[in-house]
């Protein structure tokens, strides 16, 4: 990184051409006002802002526990095969139109088993949304399922018990999220996931201190860790991050909008990256945090990223997805390809 970064027209240029990777994006997230307000009209859900306008006061987040609630509120509104393929399709129609090639999505599985909806019912709509993407918008997408955390171990049992039932060969991994509690006890949750052959994917890091990335990596065998930011304050750990390389998937805005930094320009990714860190780029749940990808790669410009570091941050995406080889290696040229093309512009 360094102080001579093109115009910002250029830069733009670029984050728009990029193609790009996104690994920590979660589904009901990125539920749309408009699809809120939809759905809460079709199931009558009269408890939840009733325009627009009031949403976007709903979106004000005191600090992490309060988002949760919003969440989980939000979640209510989806309830058969019918909404999830509604959600999942608008979902890729947003992600193709900022040049995101494949997705990896969490989808809060727990969050509709404990309202009684089926699991088979989740993943045929996603399942029918996928398929319609990848042959109208040529975006892929994978799901990872997860549990809140702080709900305990028996609702990871029965979250993964319900993916190892119904979940398609599209799902990639398994996660846990929710309020930050200690991941220690869902050692055995996680041994069961990875023998099934379900890649380790767990929030850590957020809000928890580093010793939730520890007990990730230690106890859950991570092979990515969602946000991470908090490793920074460990040099031990950030040594130990820089030499295996493990990616973490930091999304600056969602840390700015739930409180875990006050400041984005306190926001720690600049000197992940000065670290050699494996640092991928992501909006984690964009309305509700009032951005997307394409914003997130502004952002990181604002905190003094060259175009280079963008695109390094973009094929960090590739190399720590799950993509085969083949189809990563073809957009880690791609990329390089754009890279060359908006130096010489």
């Amino acid at each position: 990184m360094n102080s001579a970064t093109p115009s910002e027209p250029a830069v733009e240029a670029l984050i728009r051409d990029l193609p790009k990777v996104e690994l920590h994006v979660h589904l009901e997230g990125s539920m749309q006002p408009a699809t809120l307000l939809e759905l809460a009209v079709k199931h009558g859900v009269a408890d939840l802002p009733g325009s627009l306008e009031e949403i976007n006061d709903y979106y004000a987040f005191r600090d992490f526990p309060h988002f949760i609630d919003v969440y989980i509120n939000s979640v209510r509104t989806l309830r058969d095969e019918e909404d999830f393929a509604l959600l999942a399709a608008d979902v890729a129609a947003r992600l193709a139109a900022q040049n995101v090639r494949y997705a990896e999505l969490h989808v809060s599985l727990y969050n509709h088993l404990m309202r009684g909806i089926p699991a088979g019912v989740v993943f045929a709509g996603l399942e029918h949304a996928r398929r319609e993407a990848e042959r109208e918008h040529g975006v892929r997408l994978r799901w990872i399922p997860d549990f809140p955390g702080d709900f305990g171990v028996e609702v990871g049992e029965k979250t993964l018990d319900a993916v190892l039932k119904d979940g398609p060969d599209s799902v990639v991994g398994f996660g846990v999220g929710g309020i930050e509690v200690d991941r220690d006890p869902f050692a055995g949750i996680y041994a069961r996931a990875r023998a099934a052959g379900l890649h380790s994917l767990p929030h850590a890091g957020e809000n928890g201190g580093p010793e939730r990335v520890w007990s990730a990596i230690n106890v859950l065998r991570a092979e990515r860790i969602g946000h991470g930011i908090d490793s920074m304050r460990d040099p031990r750990l950030v040594g130990h991050l820089r030499e295996t390389q493990l990616p973490l998937d930091v999304s600056p805005t969602s840390n700015l909008r739930t409180r875990a930094v006050e400041r984005i320009e306190d926001h720690p990714l600049p000197r992940m990256l000065e670290e050699g860190l494996m640092v991928t780029l992501n909006s984690d749940d964009p309305p509700m945090f009032g951005t997307d990808l394409l914003n997130e790669y502004r952002t990181a410009q604002r905190l003094g990223l060259t175009g280079a570091d963008l695109a390094a941050l973009a094929r960090n995406g590739v190399a720590a997805s799950f993509l085969d080889t083949a189809d990563k290696q073809a957009l880690t040229t791609e990329i390089d390809a754009v890279l060359a093309a908006w130096r010489q512009a």
